[in-house]
Order: structure tokens, then C-alpha cells, then sequence
């Protein structure tokens, strides 16, 4: 695991869309244990508190959930994981074309330039 964090937005921000790729890209498997909260923290080099809120939204959001004496567990709901890749691929596709749009393309250039690829 390897964290770059940034500036533009809260960390506890980003390790959530750190662990939602790593969930999405299957490096974190269906069901999978995670690591404890102050083992990701050091890993992560960031605050044991931070790494709980991270991890506590993503219980909200059922991508992880914690069994009472086992520890947190990646979600092994299938559904759940392929409408998060979906929504993911989504806002990168529209930011995209939020982007080349700034550029002076319209989205039928941006189409006809990927299909040359």
C-alpha cells in the first residue's frame, strides 16, 4: 500500500478513495481483513483518528464492515462493488470531459479521438 496524499482535499478524504480503488481494482478482495486502524495508520503515516473516520465512513457507505471481535472486513457484496466501479468510472469519465471540454472539444471529438486510439 502506498499513500500520496495532497492538498486539495482532507485526507481522511483521500484514504477513502484510496481504499474504494484498492476495493474497485481488487487489491483489497471481497471479504478480505483489514489490517487494525493503528497498523493502516502507520502505514499510512497519518493520525490513528483520521485512518477511524476513513474507515467509519466507509462502514456507512457498506463497503466495509466490522465483525465484533474479528476485526473490519471488505464487503463481499458483488452488487455493492460493481455500482461503486460504475459511479468511480463515472465521475473520472465526466471530470474527462469536464477537462477536455476546457480544452475546445466537444464530446463527439473526444469520442471520435479515443476510437482512433
Amino acid at each position: 500500500m502506498e499513500y500520496q496524499f495532497t492538498n486539495d482535499k482532507p485526507i481522511y478524504l483521500q484514504l477513502i478513495d484510496y481504499f474504494k480503488s484498492q476495493i474497485i481494482s481488487g487489491e483489497l478482495t471481497e471479504g478480505s481483513r483489514l489490517e487494525s486502524v493503528r497498523d493502516l495508520a502507520v502505514k499510512a503515516h497519518v493520525n490513528p483518528n483520521t485512518m477511524q473516520k476513513a474507515l467509519s465512513e466507509l462502514e456507512r457507505m457498506e463497503l466495509v464492515r466490522t465483525e465484533r471481535t474479528s476485526g473490519r472486513f471488505i464487503t463481499d457484496d458483488k452488487e455493492k462493488i460493481k455500482a461503486m466501479k460504475e459511479e468511480v468510472a463515472k465521475s473520472e469519465i465526466s471530470a474527462f470531459l469536464e477537462k477536455m471540454k476546457s480544452l475546445g472539444f466537444d464530446k463527439e471529438e473526444v469520442i471520435k479521438i479515443i476510437e482512433e486510439e
